[in-house]
């Protein structure tokens, strides 16, 4: 099946927090980003997906202002992140891919560092990380050091010192990559309350439930450019309603997709191995396969 490109505007009267056009960064001849258009709205919670090597991470970096670009404009909230770097960046509150805290000091000397580091008034740090250890249930780990922390609870950390300056715009690369369920489904819980008390946030994610349990809209990137957008259920319904799936002989997963059940049946009844045949409804999961041409992990 071949899809079409997608994309699902936003009412004209919703307030841009981020506005991206024709941005290209380039790593020697290789485009990584190539013209990616792309808006995202104020309180709303924005994912990309894409295979390895699609562009998300590089995009985040762009637009959190970690690295340059070679062409195109990158407007948050209302200020250019070329002309003006400093006021943008006192927007952001950025969660990398990898751990970026100090594992050599406690937790309250990292959170301390990154209030001096935002230079945030000597007299409202302490206050600061009180309300965030709190809001993140961190009070009985201030004192310990990071390399003794689970890596949920590191993460819950880099929230709170990407939190201490009181960005409007959150960005998540990859939150809960290497997280056990437990410890990745109490991150979804803060992330949401984040969200919900007011954060703009832009998330990257390998797990495509994550996106659909989170994200309000939902971007898929592919060979540095977006290729489809829109809630997670507008994406699911570009292809047909019922999905089989079923091994061949050579032992390959295959998906064949149909309008209703009564045809998905009907198709079902042919294959030989009906013990390893599974018919239910298509998924973003299914979007993205049919439009990337592989699995999120890019296998």
């Amino acid at each position: 099946m071949s899809l079409q490109s997608v994309s699902i505007g936003r009412k004209e009267n919703m307030e841009k927090v981020i506005e991206v056009r024709g941005l290209v960064k380039r790593f020697g001849d290789k485009a990584a980003v190539n013209g990616v258009d792309l808006d995202v709205y104020k309180g709303e919670m924005f994912a990309f997906l894409g295979p390895n090597g699609a562009g998300k991470t590089t995009t985040v970096r762009v637009l959190s202002t970690l690295t340059g670009f070679d062409e195109g404009t990158v407007i948050v909230d209302g200020h250019d992140i070329k002309k003006h770097p400093d006021e943008a960046k006192t927007r952001i509150g950025v969660i990398q891919q990898h751990i970026s805290l100090d594992k050599d000091l406690t937790v309250w000397e990292n959170m301390m560092q990154h209030t001096m580091y935002h230079k945030i008034p000597k007299s409202e740090r302490q206050s600061r990380i009180d309300e965030l250890v709190e809001y993140v249930g961190l009070g009985e780990y201030t004192d310990y050091m990071v390399s003794d922390l689970s890596g949920g609870w590191k993460k819950r950390v880099s929230i709170v010192c990407a939190l201490l300056h009181k960005p409007k715009i959150l960005f998540l690369d990859e939150p809960t990559a290497g997280l056990d369920i437990q410890a990745r489904r109490m991150l979804w819980d803060l992330i949401r309350r984040l969200n919900m008390d007011g954060t703009t946030t832009f998330l990257t994610t390998h797990y495509i439930e994550e996106a659909e349990a989170l994200c309000h809209r939902v971007g898929i990137i592919n060979k540095g450019r977006i290729i489809a957008m829109g809630t997670p259920q507008e994406l699911t319904d570009r292809i047909v309603k019922v999905a089989v799936e079923y091994f061949d002989s050579s032992g390959v997963t295959k998906y064949n997709y149909f309008k209703d059940r009564e045809s998905a049946n009907a198709y079902a009844t042919t294959l030989t191995a009906q013990d390893r045949v599974v018919i239910r409804k298509t998924s973003l999961e299914d979007c993205f396969v049919e439009l990337t041409g592989t699995t999120v992990g890019g296998m």
